[in-house]
């Protein structure tokens, strides 16, 4: 892993041949060109459709990993099994299956004129939509997971406490399971983000190429424009992004380990 990020930050500071490839001059200009409006919009436009997934996906998925985890304990695995159970299939698969669900000759506009929609066909394919949509489908396992692994471990002597001390169920999970499973959602919200900020097959196959995200641009950087400099920079930026986040995650989860109080006193 480290070789690679090494070549990748050493590519940044060269430039660009003539007719592509590397020349080895030292030059800060890869970096300068990040931050050029169109390319700087690129990156809002990115992390605005991965900060939607992310919300999306932990709307979706608190509840459900809530749910599980309050299952007889038998039933956990089980349910956790449902929950994983498209990674197994390929996630190309998995994003063409919406392609075939969204298009408007497709399953879900078949099924609104058996209906009796009489209408035009729904456009829900090649929108932002749609490539929110994949994001949060082939990502949102991976938050179950993330939020699932701190509700199983929240000691149920807390909850307990809370209703001796007069607290209702509502006052329970905002004063006591939500404060101490902000650590999973933590976790879970990066791992979304991080992988959907830099995604580029998604926003391909289900934006038909509309809509333009940081991880297509690196993409034709290095297979297009062969421009390997300046897809470096823009590789390296997306990793410094990923190491700020998983570095405030790893303090949000520092903090709740280190102030966590007795149960009663937490419940009070």
């Amino acid at each position: 892993m480290v070789v690679p990020c090494l070549l990748l930050f050493a590519y940044a500071f060269f430039e660009r041949g003539t007719w592509g490839g590397i020349v080895y001059t030292f030059t800060l200009g890869n970096f300068a060109r990040v931050f050029d409006p169109l390319y700087a919009g690129v990156f809002l436009t990115s992390a605005r459709i991965a900060a939607t997934a992310t919300a999306i996906a932990l709307l979706i998925a608190y509840p459900a990993a809530y749910a599980i985890s309050r299952a007889p304990r038998r039933r956990q695995p089980i349910l956790l099994f449902f929950a994983v159970l498209p990674f197994w299939s390929n996630y190309l698969i998995r994003t063409y299956a919406w392609i075939v669900l969204l298009n408007r000759e497709g399953l879900i506009n078949s099924l609104l004129t058996s209906a009796g929609y009489t209408g035009e066909p729904l456009s829900m394919l090649y929108t932002e939509g749609a490539v929110i949509v994949g994001l949060v489908y082939n990502y949102l396992p991976f938050v179950i997971l993330a939020i699932y692994s701190s509700l199983s471990r929240l000691d149920p002597q807390l909850a307990e406490a809370s209703r001796d001390l007069g607290a209702g169920p509502v006052r329970t999970f905002l004063r006591v399971t939500l404060p101490m499973t902000l650590p999973g959602v933590a976790a879970g919200g990066v791992f979304i983000f991080v992988l959907s900020i830099g995604n580029f097959v998604t926003p391909a196959l289900l934006g038909g190429g509309r809509f333009q995200m940081i991880g297509n641009l690196v993409y034709d950087q290095f297979l297009t424009a062969n421009d390997w400099p300046f897809g470096a920079a823009l590789g390296m930026i997306l990793i410094l992004l990923m190491l700020l986040l998983l570095t405030i995650q790893a303090r949000l989860t520092d903090r709740a380990a280190g102030t966590r109080p007795p149960a009663r006193e937490e419940a009070a």
